[in-house]
C-alpha cells in the first residue's frame, strides 16, 4: 500500500465563480488591506448554494417523510456528508445542441436522465454491488464538472437525476449523494423548466424554451418525465400517482426536483457542483470529508469536499485546469 493522501474535489470559489441561473453575484470586498490597514480582512456575501456546496432538508421541504419539520443545517449530524465513499462513472449523454445526437430509441430509459440502470451499471464496472452502498457517500462522475462554466453547456444541457434514481438512492440506504453537476436533479425537473414558483422555462441556445427543445428532440411522452401536468395528461392521474404520488402525500410537486426530495426527505443529504480532481478518484472507493459551516437555521451552505484515498489507487490523469471567467473555456467545453 501506498501512503494516504488528500484529492480536492471542489470547484475554488471567487467572486466569478459560475452560479445556478437566478442566483446572485457573490460580492467580495475588504475591509482592510496590508498597505492601509496592516492586514487583509473580506467580507464575503453570497447564496450559500454558490459553487460547491451542500444541501439541508430544509432547503426543498417544510416536513421529511417521518412527519417532522425538515431540519436546517444547524440540526444535521457533524458527519452527515462524510465517511467511506466511492465514485461512480455514470456514462450518459447530455442533451441539446453541444452534446452528440442521442439516438432515444437506443438510450437506457429516458434520454439525459440518470436512472437504476445508469446507476447499476456503474456499480458493476467499479466492483461494488448495490447492497455495499449502504451508509455510503454515493459521488456521481458524469464528466459535467469538467465543463463547470456560466454556460449554458453546464446549466441548461446537463444530464441528471430525477424519480427513479432518488428511488433507488432510498432504497439501497446510502448515506450522501455527491453530483458532479448543477443540482441533485435534471435541469428539466427545476426551476430551469417548467417546475417550481418561478418557472423560468428559460430559453435554450434555439431560441425555443428548453421545454419544448426537449420534446422535438424525444418526444413529448420522454418529456412528460419531467412535467406534472404533461404526464397526467399523457399518463393519466393513476399512472402520476403511481410515480410521484409519496412526494404528493408529502405536500410536495411531484415532477419539481423530486430526487432531492427524495433524498433530503428521507435523511438523505446532498452535495453539489463537485468538481475539483474528481476523475482522479473515478470508480474508487477512499474516504469522502465534507463539513458545511455550523450555519444555525441554514438550508444549505458552501464546504470543502476532500478524497482521502491510498495514493497507488489514484487513477493518472493531468491535475485538474481551471479556464473559465474569460479564460478560454468556452473554447473547449467539449473536450
Amino acid at each position: 500500500m501506498g501512503k494516504k493522501v488528500f484529492v480536492d474535489l471542489t470547484h475554488p470559489f471567487s467572486a466569478e465563480i459560475p452560479r445556478w441561473p437566478y442566483f446572485d453575484k457573490p460580492m467580495i470586498d475588504n475591509a482592510h488591506t496590508i498597505a492601509k490597514g496592516g492586514v487583509l480582512t473580506q467580507r464575503v456575501m453570497c447564496t450559500m448554494h454558490t459553487g460547491t456546496h451542500c444541501d439541508a432538508p430544509r432547503h426543498v421541504m417544510e416536513f421529511e417523510f417521518n412527519g417532522k419539520r425538515a431540519r436546517y443545517t444547524h440540526e444535521m449530524p457533524v458527519d452527515a456528508y462524510t465517511g467511506d465513499a466511492i465514485c461512480l462513472d455514470v456514462r450518459i449523454e447530455a442533451w441539446g445542441p453541444f452534446a452528440p445526437a442521442v439516438d432515444p430509441g437506443k438510450c437506457l430509459g429516458t434520454p439525459s436522465l440518470i436512472g437504476p440502470e445508469h446507476l447499476e451499471d456503474a456499480c458493476e464496472r467499479a466492483g461494488i454491488k448495490p447492497a455495499e452502498l449502504e451508509g455510503m457517500i454515493v459521488c456521481l462522475n458524469t464528466g459535467m464538472h469538467r465543463k463547470f462554466d456560466d454556460s449554458k453547456a453546464y446549466y441548461h444541457y446537463a444530464p441528471g437525476t430525477g424519480i427513479e434514481a432518488g428511488k433507488w438512492f432510498v432504497k439501497h440506504k446510502v448515506k450522501c449523494v455527491a453530483m458532479d453537476s448543477q443540482a441533485l436533479d435534471h435541469p428539466l425537473h427545476t426551476a430551469m423548466g417548467n417546475n417550481g414558483m418561478t418557472r423560468m422555462n428559460l430559453l435554450g441556445s434555439s431560441g425555443y424554451p428548453l421545454t419544448e427543445e426537449y420534446t422535438k428532440a424525444f418526444g413529448e411522452k420522454a418529456y412528460a418525465e419531467f412535467d406534472k401536468f404533461e404526464y397526467i395528461r399523457i399518463y393519466g392521474q393513476e399512472a402520476y400517482d403511481k410515480k410521484f404520488g409519496d412526494l404528493e402525500k408529502n405536500g410536495e410537486w411531484g415532477t419539481w426536483e423530486p430526487c432531492h426530495k427524495l433524498l433530503l426527505g428521507n435523511g438523505i443529504v446532498g452535495v453539489e457542483n463537485l468538481g475539483g480532481d474528481l476523475d482522479k478518484v473515478k470508480g474508487k472507493r477512499f474516504r469522502f470529508f465534507c463539513f458545511p459551516i455550523r450555519w444555525y437555521m441554514g438550508d444549505g451552505a458552501m464546504a470543502r469536499c476532500v478524497a482521502e484515498i491510498d495514493e497507488d489507487d489514484l487513477n493518472d490523469v493531468p491535475d485538474r485546469t481551471y479556464m473559465y471567467g474569460g479564460t478560454g473555456f468556452g473554447d473547449c467545453w467539449y473536450k
